[in-house]
């Protein structure tokens, strides 16, 4: 990269990674401006949902004239920890107990309260976790209504015994507490996971409204689960932990940014969430005007 030919060759590959959400730019955004203190590195998941949080809360702080910096969709949780553990991301909206379960799966934390307590004590040296939003985005298993009614379902519990069943999920879901063993172990449940990387998404809601598969990967504040009258069956047995709106920040973030974000969060309501979704989906609005008129109506901006 020293001749000029190979310098602008390596300079639009570096813009295409940046543009399509790679992780090599993170590092080198830690050391020209996150290791220096000037700007406070903002990430989000490869998730509409999660942009849309990542990007209220990098406006608020730009309000606050606190200056940021945006590494959005940069991948799931596999890939963006180790950025955060690096310190090349300083605020991340993450979700409880998913992210508990990353680095403790046998925890037996099951509240809020207890899942935050131990994400305190479990987040290796420069982590730490600031004030939960009511909003949650669970992780649920859904069926059509048509499927519902012909299986009877109304719990996890009643796909025991059902044949061939698939899902549709990210293929980190094979991994999961959650994912098939788990589904077995806890509720008899035999499953087949079918990869479909958009976590969550139209082409996982279009796997299961197509009948490719059985049960979908949907996540709570998802607004097409009433559009599409579809049926979230209830985990009794509380598989999945709650996904209550966490932000897990860097030691960069002093307490002047944390109450920016608690602020945020503190007006994060679930069915503030599932609006902001819904706008997202039926509008294709973008993700930063979703940040800028919400932050106005909540008087944060």
């Amino acid at each position: 990269m020293r001749t000029s030919g190979l310098w602008v060759t390596g300079t639009i590959a570096a813009l295409a990674l940046t543009s399509c959400g790679g992780g090599d730019p993170l590092e080198e955004d830690a050391e020209s401006e996150g290791a220096q203190g000037e700007a406070l590195v903002v990430g989000s998941q490869q998730y509409y949902s999660n942009t849309i949080i990542a990007e209220l809360y990098a406006q608020a702080l730009e309000a606050a004239d606190i200056e940021v910096e945006r590494e959005f969709e940069i991948g799931q949780r596999e890939v963006y920890v180790s950025e955060l553990e690096s310190g090349a991301i300083d605020v991340f909206p993450e979700y409880a107990g998913n992210f508990l379960q990353y680095y403790d799966d046998a925890s037996d934390a099951a509240t809020l309260e207890e899942i935050t307590a131990e994400l305190e004590s479990t987040l290796p040296d420069g982590l730490r976790v600031l004030e939960p939003a009511e909003a949650t985005d669970q992780d649920s298993f859904v069926v059509t209504s048509e499927f519902a009614e012909e299986n009877d379902l109304t719990e996890v519990a009643d796909l025991a015994g059902i044949e061939d069943l698939r899902i549709a999920a990210n293929s980190e879901f094979e991994t999961r507490p959650y994912g098939p063993e788990g589904l077995q172990d806890v509720y008899g449940v035999d499953i087949t996971v079918v990869p479909v990387q958009d976590s969550g998404g139209p082409l996982t809601l279009d796997a299961l409204l197509e009948g490719d598969v059985e049960v979908a990967d949907l996540y709570s504040a998802d607004p097409s689960i009433e559009s599409e009258n579809l049926v979230v069956l209830e985990d009794t047995e509380e598989l999945v932990l709650p996904q209550n709106v966490i932000p897990v920040v860097s030691e960069r973030v002093d307490e002047d940014a944390a109450a920016v974000i608690d602020e945020v969060n503190a007006a994060l309501s679930a069915e503030e969430l599932v609006s902001l979704n819904s706008q997202s989906v039926e509008d294709q609005a973008d993700p930063a005007d979703l940040a800028t008129e919400w932050l106005s109506e909540q008087g944060l901006n």
